[in-house]
């Protein structure tokens, strides 16, 4: 994970690392990347792939189990030694606050970043942030951007709680919203970012990003899990995105 700015790095704590490292895709984790896979199929051309706030490697290690050479760069060391613990032979690389250097222009056929932005608190490094992402695609290059519904923080899942943070409801964009998760055994809330999909949709313009789908995973009444509100509310929202510089070019 990757948080910027004044907001705090919550994810850059030893217990907190710990906790993830163990955290694989139980409930509504497994429904936020269920429908990756597709997606990539559908979008995506080529086996280069970056993780934007890789954490403790999950998301990379998914990549590389779908073909992707991968390399995961996040700003939180107590992460990354977790995630070259449980993949010595993977890529991982510790990045400053907001900037990616080392990494070629125009380099990745994917970038995949999964609950990043819920973390970056300012809409400004958002979209520099995004403008820096865009700048490492390849020409047909895609960024898959995973990150919480708004309605992930008013409402009861399988993996979260929000019950004990009723002021969740009157958040708007920039606000702290908490969470807190039921999968590991750290219970501490976590502060969050709220940020609408008209302030997203703000941000890729500012970034010369083009959106090309989004998709909202629900949960299926057959599938192995005691949903909660996951089959009506999908918590999560992926972006398809392209650099708009390729799609004036096509």
């Amino acid at each position: 994970m990757i948080a910027t700015g004044a907001f705090s790095n919550v994810y850059d704590d030893d217990e907190r690392a710990e906790a993830y490292a163990g955290l694989e895709f139980p409930g509504t984790y497994w429904l936020a990347f269920r429908d990756i896979p597709a997606l990539i199929e559908s979008h995506v051309r080529g086996n280069r792939a970056l993780d934007f706030g890789c954490g403790t490697g999950r998301s990379t290690r998914f990549l590389r189990d779908l073909g992707f050479a991968v390399t995961g760069v996040d700003i939180a060391a107590s992460m990354l030694e977790r995630a070259h613990l449980i993949d010595p032979q993977g890529d991982y690389r510790l990045v400053p606050d907001g900037e990616l250097p080392g990494l070629e222009p125009g380099s990745f056929d994917l970038v995949f970043s999964a609950f990043t932005f819920d973390n970056i608190p300012d809409l400004g490094k958002k979209v520099s942030i995004l403008a820096a992402l865009q700048r490492l695609l390849a020409p047909n290059g895609r960024i898959l951007n995973l990150v919480s519904s708004p309605d992930i923080y008013l409402n009861e899942w399988a993996s979260f709680s929000t019950k004990d943070f009723p002021e969740n409801s009157e958040a708007v964009d920039g606000d702290t919203v908490r969470i807190v998760m039921l999968d590991v055994a750290d219970r501490r809330p976590v502060d969050d970012v709220l940020c609408t999909e008209g302030a997203y949709l703000s941000a890729f313009d500012g970034a010369d990003l083009v959106l090309l789908e989004v998709h909202q995973p629900l949960g299926r009444p057959e599938e192995p899990f005691a949903w909660v509100s996951e089959t009506s509310i999908s918590p999560w929202v992926i972006h398809v995105l392209a650099a708009r510089r390729g799609q004036d070019a096509g």
